[in-house]
């Protein structure tokens, strides 16, 4: 992995604040490309520790109504993949230190081949991918050209990731592990607290890279809960819900919601603490 490895350092210094990372998701291109930048400046504003960038692709099958319309406006107002990379070097120019990581499914990181993928991601300040729709056991191109590249291949873990199945998941992964709380798609619904709870700690047994939760939070409550228990804690579908209700306009709402979601995790750390 880099020298400077801007996920490792995101998640060390969170810890030593006592709290879990922020982690908040929204997809490129939505409303439309120029409505990008400062969106994703809302979100550093407003206290993110990490963004998820989305890759707008026309069957996000894991991702549920909210994310699937953000998918459909990128994609109507013409966003490609060039215009992802272009979006995220110039965050990474505005924001040095931000971990930035992709969020997409394998069509558009293999259709130009996984090596060409790899390397506009390093190229561009992308400190990880997260490739929705391609399992540990048939990942024989994504992951290895990311590693190359010194980008983290993060992988997601879900309720129905056994045992068994455990060790296939954390081979080769890096960056964090991303916990899917419910067995669903993004938004729908929210996992109960104790299973979460159970789950981060069977996975933290299992592994010591950071155990990241998301799918169904969608409130500073919710994100305060889990984050008594994860090393960070995911928010898409909220936030994607207000750049559709507001559009172009959404940055100062975006970074409203986020620094509530900050201040719930900051206050729960305090209380923790004392």
């Amino acid at each position: 992995m880099p020298v400077t490895d801007r996920l490792s350092t995101r998640f060390a210094a969170c810890k030593a604040q006592g709290r879990a990372a922020l982690i908040t998701f929204v997809t490129a291109g939505d409303p439309d490309v120029a409505a990008t930048p400062a969106i994703l400046d809302a979100l550093v504003a407003g206290g993110a520790d990490i963004i998820e960038l989305g890759m707008p692709f026309t069957d996000p099958m894991a991702d549920g109504p909210a994310i699937e319309l953000a998918n459909l406006r990128s994609l109507g107002s013409g966003t490609k993949t060039r215009d992802v990379f272009a979006l995220a070097a110039d965050f990474r120019a505005r924001h040095p230190d931000t971990p930035l990581v992709l969020m997409g499914y394998a069509n558009p990181m293999l259709v130009r081949g996984a090596d060409w993928f790899a390397d506009q991601c390093q190229e561009a300040g992308v400190d990880g991918v997260i490739c929705v729709d391609v399992p540990p056991e048939e990942d024989a191109e994504i992951g290895p050209a990311l590693r190359a590249a010194n980008v983290h291949p993060v992988r997601l873990a879900t309720p129905t990731t056994d045992a068994q199945r455990l060790p296939a998941v954390l081979d080769g992964a890096s960056g964090f592990l991303y916990h899917v709380a419910v067995a669903g798609i993004t938004g729908k619904q929210q996992a109960a607290q104790s299973s979460i709870e159970m789950a981060v700690a069977r996975l933290k047994a299992a592994t010591d890279l950071p155990v990241a939760v998301g799918f169904g939070v969608r409130t500073p409550e919710q994100a305060a809960a889990i984050g008594r228990v994860a090393d960070g804690v995911v928010v898409g579908s909220a936030i994607v819900d207000i750049v559709g209700s507001h559009g172009d306009a959404a940055a100062p709402f975006v970074q409203d919601f986020v620094a509530a979601l900050r201040g719930a995790l900051t206050h729960q750390a305090q209380e923790t603490a004392a």
